[in-house]
């Protein structure tokens, strides 16, 4: 759950916030500058074929400007009440991981933490919940509080109503394309054609993932059944809409107590108004400090096999939107003229009225030769068939190399 310390972050924003503001004496809270680094423990224990994944991190001063730091050279292990033992391995920093586990559902678990400083961290144990198979994963373009857009939707429900309390995530990815398509390059000295089939600079694909607690509970119904529970919702501006669109769900099930964790985290993070709503609450996940049990620890583990859904979006199913992308915002054009660079689209190499060989190509695209720092890049020839080109358009490269947002290699899931 890598959005854990930035929901924390958010909470003691509020937090703050509202001391501020419900005293006329202004007040800076001590958690400002508190040299306090906590533990984050972030991740599920999988009790089936898939890897587990553990992240731990230390959260920084609120007035510091550093981002949290990874937990390196920890011990990290999966623990059974049966007196089992599954080690993790650190497979990037803060990152520790195990193959699929096979855990069986008849016995409890927890995760047992030893950083490099010798302090000792446990959960408590907690059983292995699968979560159901989730039924669908829908979406309309009907909008969103008078905002057009796309709502995506999931459906999911539990035939043995043994779980009755989920939790979901997401990860997006869509395809974008830059402003304009290169089909030429430049070596430093010379324009030559781009192989499009190896250095496609056009097409690209983006990620993100969810930032926000999604919870649902079936508690007070007679069967587990949650129809149509909005996931996301993706502004007609946005270029996630612009050629496809893809997002993959996750689904967890919950305990009573891991939900209420979450259920607080949420509200803390989400829902906190005015000083006349319902104020903020100290949120303890399951984990503990061994040797120190006042310790604060964020985060709670949970074990249990997660389900999830993948759907496709083409922008051609959707309604025309204009999107406001950030190649509009940048208000990319082509440029040429030396003399006036946003007004013109070539750059040309040609002799003057007095004779003077005027080679622009160089000026603003072979770097070698003109040495500039942030040189053009070339982006179709101009000329007649059959004969060498005049000249070629350019842009800046931001607004021609799509691998500067992006990934040029197409996702292994992609259709």
């Amino acid at each position: 759950m890598k959005y854990m310390y930035q929901l924390l972050i958010c909470f003691l924003i509020a937090l703050i916030a509202v001391l501020a503001h419900s005293c006329r004496k202004a007040y800076d809270p001590p958690v400002i500058s508190a040299p306090n680094s906590y533990l984050v423990i972030e991740g599920n224990i999988s009790s089936g074929s898939d890897s587990t994944f553990i992240r731990l991190s230390r959260t920084v001063r609120l007035s510091s400007k550093k981002t949290p730091a990874p937990e390196t050279n920890a011990m990290v292990t999966v623990e059974g009440d049966q007196n089992t033992s599954y080690p993790l391995t650190e497979i990037k920093p803060g990152t520790y991981a195990t193959a699929g586990l096979n855990l069986d559902p008849s016995h409890k678990y927890r995760l047992n933490v030893k950083t490099s400083t010798g302090k000792q961290y446990v959960s408590d144990y907690v059983p292995v919940l699968d979560a159901p198979p989730i039924d669908s994963v829908n979406y309309d373009a009907n909008g969103n509080l008078g905002q057009a857009g796309m709502n995506i939707y999931v459906t999911t429900h539990d035939p043995a109503n043994k779980v009755q309390y989920f939790r979901w995530d997401y990860t997006e990815t869509w395809e974008f394309q830059s402003a304009f398509e290169s089909v030429y390059y430049s070596n430093g000295d010379t324009v030559l054609p781009r192989n499009l089939n190896t250095d496609n600079i056009y097409q690209c694909w983006r990620s993100d993932s969810s930032n926000t607690v999604l919870l649902g509970n079936t508690a007070r119904l007679t069967k587990s059944v949650i129809a149509g529970k909005p996931i996301a919702f993706i502004n007609s501006s946005s270029e996630k809409v612009t050629v496809e669109y893809s997002i993959l769900v996750r689904e967890y099930a919950l305990t009573s107590d891991a939900y209420n964790f979450y259920s607080e985290l949420q509200k803390n993070t989400e829902q906190l108004g005015s000083i006349f709503d319902a104020q903020p609450s100290e949120v303890r996940g399951n984990i503990h400090c061994v040797g120190d049990p006042q310790e604060p620890v964020i985060g709670y583990v949970s074990a249990g096999a997660v389900s999830s859904k993948r759907i496709f979006v083409m922008a051609s199913h959707l309604p025309v939107w204009n999107a406001v992308t950030f190649y509009t915002l940048d208000g990319c054009r082509l440029a040429g003229d030396p003399g006036d660079p946003t007004e013109s689209c070539c750059l040309y190499r040609f002799t003057d009225k007095l004779g003077r060989l005027q080679n622009q190509v160089n000026d603003y695209i072979n770097y070698n030769i003109s040495h500039t720092i942030d040189p053009l890049t070339p982006v179709n020839s101009i000329g007649f068939p059959g004969q060498p080109p005049l000249g070629y358009t350019a842009a800046q490269p931001e607004c021609v190399d799509c691998t500067l947002r992006g990934t040029n290699v197409k996702p292994a899931f992609w259709q």
